[in-house]
């Protein structure tokens, strides 16, 4: 999808940083639509319907965005300097179909993941281990699929046209819908659990309805269901001390009747703890997401104005993306069979480093990949200037690009395994889709960033337009931009360390939470026993 900048620039006439700003807007909201997916596939309908009724939706999107591509009376006119063209029946065939296929895609990431790691028993040891192993691949089948489409397709879309392009596109995703709709009678379909939004809802308020009650003085005395009682969807949740305001909505008051909206039970407020839990996580990721937007929108629009003949072969800008997608289905087989083996032995972890730790690593690599970014930019800037006729290589932007690969591949497999395993069986397709709403925020922020830094930085440019203004990056100061960004994540980075040492792991609060209920437990029968007395 990265490569559509370059047809929202060079079809349909978007100045750069309205294509940049179109794509980000586009891939936010796509992502931001997992979670919608994720919700579905938890509550109302399985994960495998799920990916099917959202992938005829892409289809259809996919189809539309074809026709544009095909018909010229679709497409606008250029028109200058000005931002857009695009306008009436062309505007409304190009949202539409943008429209659609965020909606498609959205919803088949927020279920897809969630239902290929259901194949495996997490509570089993190999079964925990097969998990980790699933993201890792999971993570390198996408990559290879990018490969391709950076390729292959956008070959065939910038030498015979972005409608081929596009339909080949089209008919592979029709081929991996059938796939996956044939696979039906083998899949592992877990059941469906109560709406997680609901039982979010009823914590919160609940919570604040009894907020001038006091907690009891013993955990257990809170509300809680037999496990015979309980769905076989669910699994009980220990309580922990952290986040007690949420206890309050597990408060049973005498002679009350224990309905869903009067109280709830100890593993529902604990499932809400969770949760918030993993807020700190997401927000710390959201800066490195934003980085992996300029690499998505600015870094192929430099390689526009690069020289990209590098030996014999003579690269499209538009496949600059296939650098971090080549060093990502090298270095995944490598970290798979070799490092988590490693790993293993070292540190007695079935992952080989813990997901957080996992997460870290790709958050320092991202900055370095900003820093590189903002240095090349200089050297392409510097040299177009010079000599316009004599541009630096593509080559130059596979530093920035390889790093940022590799950053990437430890940040996000970290982040889906991190929320899977540590989500409640009941909301793990929601759970799961949080890593890729902080890819949403991320692209958000990417387009606030570039609006608010042309607003605040046209009064010291020579051009008063801003460091991103204009259809010429040339005269751009795409550099600054770049280390503003480093910059920022070294600061994101320090947040980052302070809550993921803060978080505790779910297997941590399952062992201290037991040896506190044991403690609870006697200290009980010794009450009773003095009584008795």
């Amino acid at each position: 999808m990265s490569t559509m900048v370059l047809y929202f620039h060079l079809v349909m006439h978007f100045d750069v940083s309205t294509s940049a700003n179109t794509l980000t807007n586009f891939l936010g909201s796509t992502f931001l639509l997992t979670i919608l997916g994720g919700f579905i596939s938890d509550t109302y309908l399985n994960r495998l319907y799920t990916c099917l009724i959202f992938g005829l939706l892409e289809l259809l999107g996919l189809m539309m965005i074809t026709i544009q591509a095909y018909s010229d009376k679709l497409q606008p006119e250029d028109c200058g300097n000005k931002p857009s063209c695009i306008k009436g029946g062309e505007s409304f065939m190009f949202y539409s179909s943008l429209c659609l296929l965020g909606l498609g895609a959205g919803g088949v990431k927020g279920a897809l993941p969630a239902l290929g790691a259901d194949q495996f028993d997490s509570k089993d040891p190999n079964g925990e281990k097969g998990v980790a192993s699933f993201f890792n691949w999971y993570q390198l089948s996408a990559t290879i699929g990018s490969i391709i489409g950076v390729t292959a397709v956008v070959y065939v879309g910038m030498n015979k046209g972005w409608h081929w392009g596009f339909f080949i596109g089209l008919v592979t995703a029709f081929i991996g819908f059938i796939i996956l709709g044939l696979g039906k009678p083998f899949y592992c379909i877990k059941p469906l659990a109560s709406s997680p939004i609901i039982k979010i809802a009823q914590v919160i308020v609940l919570a604040i309805r009894n907020r001038n009650l006091s907690l009891p003085q013993y955990p257990h005395q809170l509300y809680e269901i037999d496990d015979k009682e309980r769905d076989a969807s669910e699994e009980r949740v220990l309580h922990t001390d952290q986040f007690s305001v949420f206890d309050k909505a597990a408060i049973l008051r005498e002679g009350m009747k224990p309905e869903p909206w009067k109280v709830c039970t100890i593993t529902q407020v604990e499932e809400v703890k969770i949760l918030t839990r993993m807020l700190p996580i997401i927000a710390s990721t959201i800066i490195m997401n934003t980085c992996l937007a300029q690499l998505q929108t600015f870094s192929v629009l430099q390689g526009y104005f690069m020289d990209p003949q590098i030996g014999s072969i003579n690269i499209p800008n538009a496949s600059i993306p296939v650098i971090p997608l080549f060093f990502m289905s090298v270095l995944i087989p490598i970290y798979e069979f070799f490092v988590v083996p490693l790993a293993r032995k070292i540190t007695g972890h079935p992952s080989g480093i813990t997901q957080l730790q996992r997460v870290g690593v790709g958050l320092v690599l991202s900055i370095i990949s900003m820093g590189i970014a903002g240095i090349v930019e200089v050297k392409r800037r510097d040299q177009a200037l010079k000599d316009p006729y004599h541009p630096i290589s593509l080559f130059w932007l596979s530093f920035q690009y390889g790093v940022f690969g590799i950053a990437d591949m430890f940040a996000m497999v970290g982040l889906m395994e991190f929320f899977y395993k540590e989500a409640p069986s009941g909301m793990r397709s929601l759970s799961t889709s949080f890593a890729l709403i902080s890819l949403s925020f991320g692209y958000y922020l990417s387009t606030a960033f570039v609006n608010i830094i042309n607003a605040v930085t046209k009064n010291i440019t020579p051009s008063k337009q801003g460091w991103l203004y204009g259809v010429d990056i040339d005269h751009n100061s795409l550099n600054l931009f770049y280390w503003f960004l480093a910059i920022l994540s070294c600061l994101n980075f320090a947040n980052y360390l302070y809550w993921a040492s803060w978080y505790k792991y779910k297997e941590q609060r399952t062992e201290s939470d037991d040896d506190a209920k044991e403690w609870n437990g006697s200290h009980n029968m010794s009450k009773v026993e003095a009584i008795q007395e």
